[in-house]
């Protein structure tokens, strides 16, 4: 029976130790790309200002869960758009040849890495200090719609003037298409390899929408990478539920002007939650519904996007 016992207690010890390997071992970025720009570091969360000479409005983009800050560049491509985009705390920097600035006023947020508010400390810190123009959009996709609403809550005063953008947005009360079990929660850092050798997989296809877009496919290819740690992307994903079901319609007040974009046929996000949330935003909140498109807006719908600085019109919605 001692020789059973000791079998068993040795393998739940190897087990968990392996677990906690794959945790915290750093893992390398699938893809880079060069960057015409410079960036700050604030704490491990990174900050990038791409080099515009003559800026007629500001974009500050925050990507969604486990994607990267080029979620945004192709949309945000015109050149007299000053473009800074952050990257997650603990995430890889997905890009290269960009010159590191000193940021005096950077400060490395209280909050717990891997959460929301702790991001948000971050893009509030980007929008208190960087923009060069009056005309401000602050855009959040997924994770980082919560992240937005985080930071308008810790400082509403910096978004009195700003116009918000938030697809496909994690918001209060809202649910995932799926939630995970604990068990299956407990099992990611063993299925997290598995998926980086097949990114786009049939058991997963559905959650991507069309693929015939070859710089879409590619971004998707490096979501299972982005996350330096196991950890980080664990960290992200608990914490998103507790935010959810912490917080309340109370953090809309924040907005004073923006859109929420809502895919009606959402795989990562439910869309049904997501609709009834927004619909609880303030009047100068508008709520679109964009029948048929998955969670990628910005990628198969970017004519539902508002346009920069013009009044907000959109194409075939559906409030």
């Amino acid at each position: 029976m001692s020789v059973v016992l000791g079998v068993v207690a040795g393998t739940a010890a190897l087990v968990a130790g392996l677990r906690w390997w794959l945790m915290n071992r750093e893992g390398s970025p699938r893809t880079t790309e060069p960057f015409d720009g410079h960036i700050h570091r604030v704490g491990k969360a990174v900050i990038a200002e791409r080099r515009c000479e003559q800026p007629r409005a500001t974009v500050i983009a925050m990507h969604g869960f486990v994607a990267d800050m080029r979620y945004f560049t192709r949309h945000y491509s015109a050149p007299d758009v000053q473009l800074i985009l952050l990257t997650s705390c603990d995430y890889h920097l997905p890009i290269t040849g960009s010159r590191e600035q000193p940021a005096p006023w950077a400060k490395v947020p209280a909050e717990p890495e891997g959460t929301i508010a702790h991001d948000a400390a971050v893009l509030v810190q980007a929008l208190e200090h960087l923009p060069r123009t009056d005309l401000v959009r602050v855009h959040g996709h997924s994770r980082g719609g919560a992240v937005v609403l985080e930071a308008a809550k810790q400082r509403p005063e910096l978004f009195e003037r700003v116009e918000v953008v938030l697809e496909a947005p994690v918001l209060p009360q809202g649910r995932p298409y799926r939630s995970l079990t604990r068990p299956q929660v407990w099992l990611l850092p063993f299925l997290i390899p598995l998926w980086r050798l097949a990114p786009i997989a049939r058991h997963n296809r559905g959650a991507w929408g069309p693929l015939e877009d070859s710089r879409k496919r590619e971004l998707i290819m490096a979501f299972p990478f982005n996350p330096k740690r196991v950890a980080t992307l664990m960290a992200n994903l608990l914490d998103i539920d507790a935010w959810s079901q912490g917080r309340d319609a109370s953090l809309f007040q924040n907005v004073r002007r923006g859109t929420v974009l809502v895919p009606g046929k959402d795989r990562v996000l439910e869309s049904s939650s997501m609709h009834a949330s927004a619909r609880l935003a303030g009047p100068g909140v508008e709520v679109v519904t964009l029948e048929g498109c998955s969670h990628f807006v910005l990628w198969d719908r970017p004519d539902a996007m508002p346009a920069l600085g013009l009044p907000v019109a959109h194409p075939t919605g559906n409030g």
